[in-house]
């Protein structure tokens, strides 16, 4: 199937032929013609499988029918994101093909001058892509009008739930127009996605077009285990001896990037970090030179997990297992996008082996184990979860049970009385318990 057969414009496709794409992509194949019909749609893919030009391009073509009169033009468009990346990204590709229309598109995040951003709205725009905390900023100032707002866009659904976005996104959805066209994209598929698809689209449409949960299949995997005392030494070994030129390394805490970044410019590598801790415009500085290919090595926390947009990015490292399974499928579709291949590393050491369990388990199968001559073998033992059971099944005769009987016998028999008066002492903490707390979603009855 080509790009003409799914009814774009003549612009568009032109647009679509500058940037070298010939054949659409599955999602892009399936969804465009459900959103040209009006309907909803809950749509489920893979990161980097194409699913930014599957809404943008249709959405659009539909708004560049009808190009309102007025100088100042109210959003039509409302695309809502999780990070500031993935707005950058998503509002880069609104823009590129909307010019071509005549449309006006612009991001709204935090970390950045927000007057700025009421100065561009106050213009007049067509296609607002935010993130929703400081959407809801704009709302408080009353510097945007969401009231004729036609499409509504969620876009990484899944990472948006999963930073708590939930009470945010259906405060927004109260200011906007009943009647709209509404579409949910998700690089997963779960049960809390299907509940936010029944609480905000109408009859939509169903789109799955990759297995669930998986990495990208043009993503070759393998885990590497080593001791953690010796992770940055592996890691700089298989930078130098692979010579790679563009690897992303994905780091767990603000810190930890700060200093993997530390040890690696001390081993001669050329490295920067990006977390929530640095300013936008370091953030925006460093990712443009490490895609220009400037900075071989760009150290990231999971704020980036979902927003980079690299072409080509041939190395993915998670220096640090993510906590949450589903994170290390999307640190992994950073490479492999759009049909190109890549490769997924992860140093796994003997603490992380509780999740990597969980990660293979998401999987559905188990990630290769390579292992390097100038490392000694490390055999992945039980982790954390592994420690906590076998403290829950410790014995009655082990070394913990004399300290609490010790205890037990050193309090005087008198001591238990007490507990003749727990009715008393329940009626005390009824009066004390707080009552239960009211959000936002409670608050809209």
């Amino acid at each position: 199937m080509s790009f003409d057969s799914l009814g774009l414009c003549d612009e568009l496709l032109r647009a679509i032929a500058a940037k070298g794409y010939s054949t659409p992509t599955p999602i892009q194949t399936q969804a465009i013609p459900v959103i040209f019909e009006g309907c909803d749609l809950l749509a489920g893919a893979q990161t980097g499988t194409g699913k930014t030009a599957a809404f943008a391009l249709p959405i659009v073509q539909m708004l560049g029918e009808e190009i309102p009169t007025e100088k100042r033009r109210l959003p039509r468009v409302l695309v809502l994101v999780p990070t500031r990346e993935l707005a950058a990204q998503v509002s880069e590709q609104m823009q590129y093909f909307g010019r071509r229309l005549s449309l006006r598109s612009t991001k709204i995040y935090g970390g950045v001058n927000i007057r700025a951003q009421m100065e561009r709205l106050h213009r007049g725009i067509d296609i607002v892509v935010a993130t929703p905390g400081r959407l809801l900023d704009h709302m408080e100032k009353g510097t945007i009008n969401l009231s004729r707002i036609e499409f509504l866009v969620l876009d990484e659904a899944d990472r948006m739930l999963d930073l708590g976005f939930i009470d945010d996104i259906l405060k927004v959805a109260e200011y906007l127009p009943s009647q709209r066209q509404n579409l949910l994209f998700s690089a997963t598929y779960s049960q809390s996605i299907k509940q936010l698809a029944d609480e905000l689209l109408d009859q939509p449409r169903r789109i799955e077009v990759a297995r669930r949960n998986i990495a990208a299949d043009a993503v070759t995997q393998a885990v590497y285990p080593v001791e953690r005392s010796r992770k940055r030494e592996m890691l700089s070994h298989l930078i130098r001896t692979g010579r790679w030129t563009q690897v992303l390394v994905f780091a767990r805490t603000r810190y930890g990037a700060d200093k993997l970044t530390e040890e690696l410019l001390f081993d001669g590598i050329k490295a920067a970090a990006i977390h929530s801790n640095k300013s936008q415009s370091i953030r925006t500085r460093t990712l443009a030179e490490f895609k220009r290919g400037e900075l071989p090595v760009l150290v990231a926390t999971d704020v980036a997990a979902r927003g980079l947009d690299i072409q080509r990015l041939p190395h993915v490292v998670n220096y640090d297992l993510p906590q949450v399974a589903e994170d290390y499928v999307h640190r992994s579709g950073r490479t492999g996008r759009a049909g190109e291949e890549g490769v997924a590393l992860s140093l796994v050491c003997p603490e992380e082996q509780s999740l990597l369990v969980a990660i293979e388990a998401l999987l559905k199968h188990a990630i290769p184990r390579q292992t390097l001559a100038e490392f000694p073998k490390v055999e992945l033992k039980g982790g954390g979860r592994a420690k906590a059971n076998q403290a829950l099944s410790r014995p009655a005769n082990s070394r913990k049970a004399p300290t609490k009987s010790k205890k037990a016998a050193t309090k005087p028999a008198k001591a238990r009385v007490p507990k003749k008066t727990t009715s008393n002492q329940r009626k005390k903490s009824a009066t004390e318990r707080p009552g239960p707390k009211t959000g936002r979603r409670g608050s809209r009855s």
